[in-house]
């Protein structure tokens, strides 16, 4: 089998050059790398030229539009039998490409998708952000990487795709955040098997600090109403969590202008995430940052849900397409 791997970037020359060395690395050589440059300021076509010995890498320019055109773009170049999608802040182990392969031969599939960790180089607050994504205790463990009962949708950072099964479903919508997700939820509308692969893990790096993260989670939390409208009955009850818990601290910390102890179940909860992060860590420092990246985590995601809600769903607002209007990574 053949794998055409799809890279969007925008700005991250840096990020390019560490993620094309990790492709030298690969037990199994990709059959083509695509880098497709989104309107970059700051383009990464040198650090694309310096592998063009060691990797077959292909480089496009586009103007900028957001990575779901980007990818798409990308996957109208390819010419392998599965797709795989990549953000450019992904770092592969050795192994990526072989145990996609070994799945794959020992159980076809449509899509895929794989976990993400956290590099033993990665900061302190890198970390601590890749624990808040992927705790039980912040996300359920839903995109942990253990393998669940119910479907699994794979994520952009880190799926693939035969490409036929890509080309009959148009590829990413341009919806300004959660193409991904909508991706995948066509996928099980076309009666496509996705499947995730926990072996095909990459290194992550996230968000740099945290009000990034709380942008990223903020827009994420938008996305899902979006979604919801797009889809309707894709809802579901834990979707609905971070909504209740960004509530319930509001209220929590109203009613400590009359009764300190109504503070208590938010000093808890921070109390079972420090030390958890801490003791998967085993790092007190890493568990510290995890309390404040679970609680942007949360009440990024709860705001922007109820954001989108009331222009969306009490408003009556149209289009999640808009923010096209401006660059999108602005």
């Amino acid at each position: 089998m053949r794998y055409s791997l799809i890279i969007p970037v925008y700005n991250r020359p840096d990020e390019v050059n560490e993620l094309l060395e990790s492709l030298t690395t690969q037990r199994l050589k990709p059959y083509e790398v695509i880098i497709v440059e989104d309107g970059s300021t700051l383009p990464c076509q040198d650090v694309v030229n310096r592998y063009a010995d060691r990797l077959p890498v292909r480089y496009f320019t586009k103007p900028n539009g957001g990575p779901g055109p980007a990818r798409n773009f990308g996957a109208s170049h390819a010419t392998g039998n599965y797709l795989i999608i990549l953000d450019s802040d992904c770092l592969l182990p050795d192994g990526y490409l072989e145990a996609i392969d070994e799945e794959l031969q020992r159980e076809p599939a449509d899509a895929f998708g794989g976990p993400d960790r956290a590099h033993s180089s990665f900061t302190p607050l890198q970390k601590a952000i890749n624990y808040s994504m992927t705790s039980f205790f912040t996300t359920g463990g839903i995109r942990g990487g253990k393998k669940k009962l119910d479907k699994f949708y794979p994520r952009s950072f880190n799926m693939g795709m035969r490409r036929e099964v890509y080309q009959a479903l148009g590829g990413f919508s341009p919806m300004r955040f959660g193409e991904d997700i909508d991706l995948s939820i066509r996928l099980f509308k076309g009666g496509y098997r996705c499947r995730l692969f926990p072996e095909a893990w990459v290194w992550h790096k996230r968000r740099t600090d945290l009000k990034k993260f709380f942008k990223q989670v903020h827009n994420s939390g938008m996305a899902r109403i979006n979604l919801h409208k797009r889809h309707p009955g894709s809802m579901k009850l834990v979707h609905l969590l971070p909504m209740c818990f960004t509530v319930g601290v509001a209220l929590c910390l109203i009613g400590a202008l009359w009764c300190p102890y109504s503070l208590l179940p938010l000093l808890l909860y921070a109390l079972l995430v420090g030390m958890d992060s801490s003791f998967s860590n085993r790092s007190l420092k890493i568990g510290i940052l995890s309390v404040a990246a679970a609680y942007v985590q949360l009440i990024g995601y709860g705001t922007g849900f109820l954001r989108a809600w009331w222009s969306r769903c009490i408003l009556k607002e149209e289009g999640d397409t808009e923010a096209f209007k401006k660059n999108f990574y602005q």
